[in-house]
């Protein structure tokens, strides 16, 4: 198996995974059916065309940023009257970085990877008004299991934000992985996407694992003193 890894970065990003009526939540991380719609606009898919086989893929996050929650407010008018449509909440998280995955067979892996890096239609983080603002492709891994492929990657927060926490050499990163039948009980989310047609949109629940990686060397850290310097020995001629 091998495991596409994206960074998914920007100004303003939006995963919703339970938004209705005129309230349009976000998750706190990318989901499942937000990523897959990203790599299947970056093949040129149709709304309407089948997703089964990336659907198929296992998908996890790591959360390098967790930006913060931001509440804005839409408003629209109907195309053929005119009339104006009820003013809708829209959540968005801001300034956040994740790095996402997918795992699959080698050969659409790589067939991925070449859509990341010539998009059909351009990316963007959940919702339209959502570019990023960093490049999307982190390359493809193999023989790697998910896991092991999101914790060997750098961490990719901010630089203001590894600044913030220059005290320390290590940072633990949490990470939402998808859960497989031996996990046992786990938290669900309906962001499985089962088709993305406007006319008849359908999600399935998935299961959801939470594990911290441990160890994420920080590059922004101080570099510690040796205990034996002595600021002093200059002064006399050691």
């Amino acid at each position: 198996m091998s495991v596409l890894l994206m960074q998914l970065a920007g100004p303003l990003q939006a995963w919703g995974s339970s938004s209705r009526f005129a309230r349009r939540s976000t998750e706190a991380a990318p989901t499942k059916s937000g990523v897959i719609g990203l790599l299947a606009a970056a093949q040129g898919r149709l709304r309407a065309d089948d997703v089964a086989d990336l659907a198929a893929l296992r998908f996890g996050v790591r959360i390098d940023q967790p930006g913060t929650l931001l509440r804005d407010f839409h408003t629209a008018h109907h195309f053929d009257t005119g009339a104006a449509m009820p003013v809708s909440e829209r959540y968005y998280l801001a300034d956040a970085v994740f790095v996402a995955g997918v795992e699959g067979e080698q050969g659409l892996m790589e067939e991925l990877h070449r859509a990341l890096r010539d998009p059909v239609f351009l990316p963007y983080l959940g919702r339209r008004s959502c570019p990023p603002s960093r490049p999307i492709d982190l390359g493809v891994w193999h023989h790697l299991t998910l896991e092991d492929a999101l914790a060997q990657q750098e961490w990719r927060a901010s630089r203001w934000h590894q600044l913030r926490r220059r005290n320390e050499q290590h940072v633990d990163l949490e990470a939402l992985i998808e859960a497989t039948s031996a996990d046992g009980p786990v938290d669900t989310l309906r962001d499985q996407p089962l088709s993305f047609d406007p006319m008849h949109r359908r999600y399935a629940l998935r299961g959801v694992r939470r594990i911290l990686i441990p160890g994420v060397p920080n590059p922004a850290a101080r570099v510690p003193v040796p205990p034996d310097h002595d600021p002093t020995s200059v002064l006399r001629g050691a």
